[in-house]
């Protein structure tokens, strides 16, 4: 059996006890570039660790690789855990890896992580709904397919977007959202390195992201919407106690 797992956001104590279980057993353990190095502390001593995580640019030939390095492991291990930050199956490419399994007659398991999109967000004070101000979201990645902003105009008036991997194209992410007619004074956060020590929330308005004038660094999950504005009092005995 091979197993397709959650990595969670980033803090390894957000793992789900079936992860951490397997992890802790793990013959084999291939990763993603997500995957943060407080959870792959779990893996068993001695296991075998590959990391197998794309660079932009390389994605379909690495892909390819990471089939044949599944192949061999399975050929030698009888634990074998594929590894992806988050959830694997929202935009990990872990249904497709699981049909590629499948199709060659393994036995997959899947065990589920808890979604960067939704607990980074909510780490960080900003809830993606909220009764009154947000009665809905939509999830998206910032690599679109032959991207063009006609991709984005269903979504620019969903009351909370969460853009993942919107890091590099953050300025083009939100000149379209303004084209399909977004509001300039949106309220936009970028949150760097979600629910681990390395956090850094980037607080910033729609109009000025467009303009590129936000400084971010990847990884970051971006959130554009009102909910962003209830930071400041969800968190408020925090940030005062930071301030002092």
């Amino acid at each position: 059996m091979i197993h397709i797992v959650g990595a969670g956001p980033g803090r390894a104590d957000l793992l789900t006890v079936r992860a951490a279980r397997l992890l802790a057993r793990a013959d084999a353990v291939l990763y993603d570039r997500l995957v943060s190095p407080e959870v792959l502390e779990l893996v068993r001593p001695g296991a075998e660790l590959i990391d197998v995580g794309k660079n932009e640019g390389q994605q379909e030939q690495i892909q390819a690789t990471i089939y044949v390095r599944l192949e061999e492991c399975a050929s030698r291990h009888e634990t074998v855990v594929r590894l992806k930050g988050g959830d694997p199956m929202v935009f990990g490419r872990g249904a497709e890896e699981w049909a590629w399994l499948v199709e060659r007659g393994y036995e997959v398991e899947v065990v589920p992580g808890v979604s960067s999109a939704l607990a980074v967000p909510a780490l960080a004070g900003i809830p993606v709904t909220y009764r009154g101000l947000a009665g809905g979201f939509a999830v998206l990645t910032g690599h679109r397919q032959n991207g063009t902003c006609t991709q984005w105009a269903a979504y620019a008036h969903v009351d909370t977007l969460v853009v993942l991997m919107g890091v590099e194209h953050r300025a083009e992410i939100a000149a379209c959202l303004l084209e399909h007619g977004r509001a300039a004074d949106t309220p936009v956060a970028f949150i760097e390195n979600g629910t681990t020590p390395r956090e850094r929330v980037v607080l910033a308005k729609l109009g000025d992201v467009a303009q590129g004038s936000t400084r971010v660094n990847a990884p970051a999950v971006m959130v554009v919407g009102e909910c962003v504005r209830l930071r400041s009092t969800l968190l408020a005995p925090c940030i005062s106690r930071m301030v002092g």
